[in-house]
């Protein structure tokens, strides 16, 4: 899996409880995926968040290639009605 430098120093240091596997199975099979206007590409996928056990979205963030992983967060506003 390859990661960019922001990804490795502040995206893991920030959200510990977001694992690398995480983001390579959402990215591997998304519930939805959009192209950004700069060309990179956001997939939804659900995750366990590891702090309380629950199952939520994780929304992935990788550069124009599709398989560069640049940022993720679990995405509080997603809606899966609009997928």
């Amino acid at each position: 899996m390859k990661t960019t430098r922001y990804f490795e120093e502040q995206v893991l240091r920030k959200r510990p409880y977001i694992e690398k596997s995480m983001c390579l199975a959402v990215s591997a099979a998304p519930l939805r995926r959009d192209a950004q206007h700069d060309g990179r590409i956001r997939p939804w996928g659900e995750a366990t968040d590891a702090r309380d056990g629950k199952l939520r979205t994780l929304r992935v963030v990788t550069l124009g290639d599709g398989e560069t992983i640049h940022n993720a967060f679990f995405d509080r506003d997603y809606r899966k009605e609009r997928s």
